[in-house]
């Protein structure tokens, strides 16, 4: 019976990491959401009941927390993704995708600008997020891209670049709520083929026209 205890132990040592494991992803969460993606990792970690020593062996850096308290909403945006390669018009399925990206990042304050330093580092465990996030938009920018809506030679890369700045620009101007909406359609005005139009499937109603007075004409 001795020689059965030592294989109970990793059992129960299992169950408590797992336990600490999901206390820590809860408080980030929250924590991230109250105060951004800069928020103390002390204090995740004395919320959660843990040391800093158990948080950093779970996550060895910040980017690793925030992989992992993103990963259920990164995994809602490529199901959105998918749903989106039905819908007949390609330009408005990116444009709601690109949308979606930018509402996500708004709901945590520095993860537009987290995202936009590690677009281009694979080493990054933030990478685990944008590889996939690239891919699923590269499907929906092709289609886009075949139906004439946007220019051969745009990348998903930079079209990545460019939303993830659009929700950095907006988070630092929260009094213009519009302001995203407004430099998004600028954006993709820029990627057309001709540059100039409004991109198909994303026009909006001109204003009505004043009424004139009657005694006036």
């Amino acid at each position: 019976m001795a020689q059965q205890e030592p294989q109970k132990r990793p059992r129960s040592q299992r169950a408590d990491a797992r336990r600490n494991y999901d206390r820590l992803l809860a408080e980030a969460r929250t924590a991230f959401a109250e105060y951004g993606t800069s928020a103390s990792l002390e204090d995740i970690a004395r919320h959660a009941n843990v040391g800093i020593g158990t948080l950093y062996r779970h996550f060895p850096n910040r980017h690793a927390l925030m992989s992992a308290v993103f990963e259920e909403a990164v995994s809602d945006l490529l199901a959105h993704s998918r749903a989106l390669l039905d819908d007949p018009q390609p330009c408005a399925a990116l444009v709601t995708w690109l949308r979606a990206i930018i509402t996500h990042a708004s709901e945590y304050r520095g993860l537009s600008r987290a995202l936009m330093s590690a677009s281009h580092d694979d080493s990054s465990a933030l990478a685990r997020c944008s590889r996939p996030m690239r891919e699923a938009g590269a499907a929906l920018l092709i289609r886009a891209q075949q139906a004439g809506a946007v220019r051969p030679g745009v990348s998903i890369g930079d079209l990545m670049q460019l939303t993830n700045a659009i929700a950095l620009a907006a988070e630092e101007t929260p009094e213009e709520p519009e302001l995203a909406d407004r430099l998004l359609m600028l954006t993709l005005r820029g990627l057309k083929p001709d540059g100039s139009a409004t991109p198909a499937g994303t026009e909006t109603a001109p204003p009505a026209a004043p009424a004139r007075d009657s005694a006036a004409a």
